[in-house]
C-alpha cells in the first residue's frame, strides 16, 4: 500500500481559502487515482473530489463545485495531488483524507467524487475548521 500524508489544514472563517495537499512519496500517479474525502462529526465520510490516472480527468461533489479545484503536481520525485478550498462554508468543516485507488492498466479511467470503492491507501486526515 502506498503512504499517503495531508496537510494544509486549519481554522479559516467563512468565505475565507485553504489549500491542502495530499503527499504520495516514491509513485507515478498517472497508474492512479488520489480521491478527497471528508467526514464530519456524526456523519459518515463522503467523496469530496477525484483525480484519476494519466488524464488527470477530475470529479467533484455537487456542494464544492465551482468553489474546489484538484491539481496534481510532480515535484521533485514528489507526488502531491492539491485540494484548493474557495469561499468556505461552515459545513465544509471536517476532517479530510485522500486516498489511491491503483487503476493497473487502466490509466486513461475516469474517476467519479463520491465512490469510495477501490480506494485501500488512505492518509491519516487533516482538520479543516470553518468558524468566524
Amino acid at each position: 500500500q502506498l503512504q499517503l500524508v495531508e496537510s494544509g489544514g486549519g481554522l479559516v472563517q467563512p468565505g475565507g481559502s485553504l489549500r491542502l495537499s495530499c503527499e504520495v512519496p516514491g509513485s507515478n500517479l498517472d497508474f492512479y487515482s488520489i480521491g478527497w474525502f471528508r467526514q464530519s462529526p456524526g456523519k459518515e465520510r463522503v467523496g469530496v473530489s477525484c483525480i484519476s490516472g494519466a488524464g488527470r480527468s477530475t470529479d467533484y461533489e455537487d456542494s464544492v463545485k465551482g468553489r474546489f479545484t484538484i491539481s496534481r503536481d510532480r515535484d521533485n520525485a514528489k507526488n502531491i495531488v492539491y485540494l484548493q478550498m474557495n469561499d468556505l462554508k461552515p459545513e465544509d468543516t471536517a476532517i479530510y483524507y485522500c486516498a489511491a485507488k491503483e487503476l493497473g492498466q487502466h490509466i486513461w479511467r475516469t474517476c467519479v467524487a463520491y465512490d469510495a470503492r477501490g480506494y485501500v491507501s488512505w492518509g491519516r486526515g487533516t482538520q479543516v475548521t470553518v468558524s468566524s
